[in-house]
Order: structure tokens, then C-alpha cells, then sequence
């Protein structure tokens, strides 16, 4: 993977566009915002930039030198995705939240083909030898370990919340692995999404801490397997993104459920279903059609906008 001086910097717009993406992502549970990052090719350079938060920054920090700082951690890069991810968040946790509990159907199909589209277009930059194919079963492997687990009911206290940010974020990054789901394997998208929408600091704040600490533990892990062996990390995050289509897959039966304090259906475990109806097949796959279509208009927008090829 090419060092960031050799990449041509996305504009502005173009980073506030991926942060909303990334962000409407990360509240569906099933969805990754690193499937987002990849597909719309900024995913190295956001690894780069995360990866520049170490002693070094403090060093520099110390020293005064701020200019150094701020281009160590990509600041001009960080600051609008961050932007696009929190305001995607906030204006979208209601409607996005509202789909998934009336129409998970039609959201699902739609990043169906999101992901479908994206395999494709990125299973070219990856390695198809050997030791790519084992890496690509293992991330199928791996993903539908993660996204066949059955939730379990934890304390919502706030070591409970902060660990379970760190687990969610490791997950967020990885292309694939939805971070929400993995707060609804631990029990805590609930109550992590009612603490946004009311902006309940005692939940925010540990969650976003946990955040931090496992987004900058994992980061240097997977941008020197990227720098590694790129062309097989690439195989395997194809496969975790293949693994994760068994959870979005838009047609499914409830095995088993719960209801929340608040009176709300929390599915335990599913299963695999077919459409009921023709019409219902049409209608999704006509929004599986328009994600496919997506994707490719997004790599001809990364063309036009001098960014790298999807996983940048």
C-alpha cells in the first residue's frame, strides 16, 4: 500500500460525503462503516491517519510544534469525516433505527447490494493465490462466526459500556463486521442508541473512551498487515465482507426473540428465508440492483475526485 504523501488528497466535500455514509452505516446493525470507507477508497488513508496518534504526536505536541502534529494525524482529513460521521449519526439514528424496526426488508436488500457490489469491485486488488484463498475462507469463517452469535444480556454499567465500544469499533473498522451488531450480540445497541438520541452523557462518554482505546490498539495492527501482505489482508477482508452477507440478507425467520423493558422486539437468533411473495423478491432485488449500481457510481466518483481505488 502506498504511503499517503503519494495519494492525491480527496477534497472536502468528498471526505464530509464518506463520513455521512460511514455514519448511516454504522447505525444498522449487519453494516459496516469500514465497508464504506473501503468502497468509497479512503480506507488506507483513514488507517494512516488513526495510526498517527501514538507517543510521537505527544512528542510533538509537547514541543510545540503543531503544524507537524496536525499533519502527522491527517487533521485536515480527520476533522470532516469525523464531521460527516457524527452528524450522520445524529440526524439518521431515527429514520435509519425507524427502517430497521418497520422495514428491515427494503434496507437490507439495498445493503445487499452495497456489499455485493463492493466484494466485486474490490476482490480485484487482493490476492488469488494460495495463501489469499485461505485468507479470504478465513475471513468467511470469521465473519459468520461473529454474526451468528446469539445476544446476551450484560450490565449497562460503564466498564461494561467502555469495553464493549472497544469491541464495537475494532468491529466498525473492519469492512464486513457491523460494530452495531456486536453491541446487539453484548446486549447494548439499545441502550447505546437511546443514550445518542438523548444524549445521556453517562453512557456517552465511557462508550466513546472504549472507542478510542480499541480503534487505536486495532488500527496498528491492520495497517501493517495491509503494508505486509496487502493483496492477501485484502482476500481476507473480501471474506469477512462475504461472511457478512448471511446476516444482511434481506428475507429472514425469527427463531427466537425477546421484548425490552420499553416494549421492544429483539430478535435472538434467525435464520435464512425465502421471499414471500414474487412481488417481495422484485421490490428487492430491484434495491439490491440500485446498491450495486451505487457502488460502481461511487468508483467513478473517486476517478473524478483523484482518489484511490476502492480500499485505498
Amino acid at each position: 500500500m502506498a504511503p499517503s504523501t503519494a495519494r492525491s488528497a480527496p477534497s472536502v466535500p468528498y471526505v464530509i460525503g464518506c463520513g455521512l455514509a460511514m455514519g448511516a452505516a454504522d447505525v444498522v446493525p449487519g453494516v459496516s462503516g469500514g465497508s464504506m470507507a473501503f468502497i468509497l477508497g479512503i480506507y488506507g488513508r483513514l488507517l494512516e491517519a488513526i495510526a498517527g496518534f501514538d507517543p510521537e504526536l505527544l512528542g510533538l505536541l509537547g514541543r510545540g510544534q503543531w503544524g507537524q502534529a496536525a499533519s502527522r494525524v491527517q487533521l485536515g482529513f480527520l476533522v470532516p469525516l469525523l464531521a460527516g460521521i457524527g452528524t450522520s449519526v445524529l440526524v439518521l439514528v431515527r429514520p435509519i433505527t425507524w427502517l430497521y424496526e418497520h422495514h428491515p426488508v427494503l434496507l437490507f436488500a439495498f445493503f445487499f447490494g452495497l456489499i455485493v457490489g463492493s466484494i466485486v469491485l474490490i476482490a480485484r486488488h487482493a490476492h488469488w493465490g494460495a495463501s489469499g484463498l485461505a485468507a479470504m475462507v478465513a475471513g468467511v469463517i470469521g465473519a459468520l462466526v461473529l454474526v451468528t452469535r446469539v445476544p446476551v444480556t450484560m450490565p449497562h454499567d460503564p466498564f461494561t459500556i467502555f469495553w464493549s465500544g472497544a469491541v464495537a469499533i475494532m468491529a466498525m473498522i473492519l469492512p464486513g463486521i457491523s460494530g452495531s451488531f456486536l453491541l446487539l450480540v453484548l446486549g447494548q445497541y439499545q441502550h447505546v442508541m437511546e443514550a445518542v438520541k438523548g444524549l445521556q452523557l453517562g453512557t456517552l462518554v465511557p462508550f466513546a473512551l472504549g472507542c478510542i482505546t480499541g480503534l487505536l490498539l486495532f488500527v496498528r495492527l491492520l495497517r501493517w498487515l495491509l503494508h505486509r501482505w496487502h493483496g492477501q489482508t485484502v482476500a481476507l477482508l473480501v471474506g469477512f465482507m462475504a461472511g457478512s452477507l448471511w446476516k444482511i440478507w434481506p428475507f429472514r425467520t425469527v427463531l427466537e426473540s425477546t421484548t425490552t423493558a420499553k416494549g421492544k422486539l429483539v430478535v435472538l437468533r434467525d435464520a435464512l428465508a425465502g421471499p414471500p411473495s414474487p412481488e417481495a423478491l422484485a421490490v428487492a432485488l430491484l434495491l439490491m440492483g440500485i446498491g450495486v449500481a451505487l457502488v460502481t457510481g461511487l468508483e467513478q466518483l473517486q476517478h473524478q475526485a483523484g482518489v484511490e481505488e476502492m480500499g485505498g
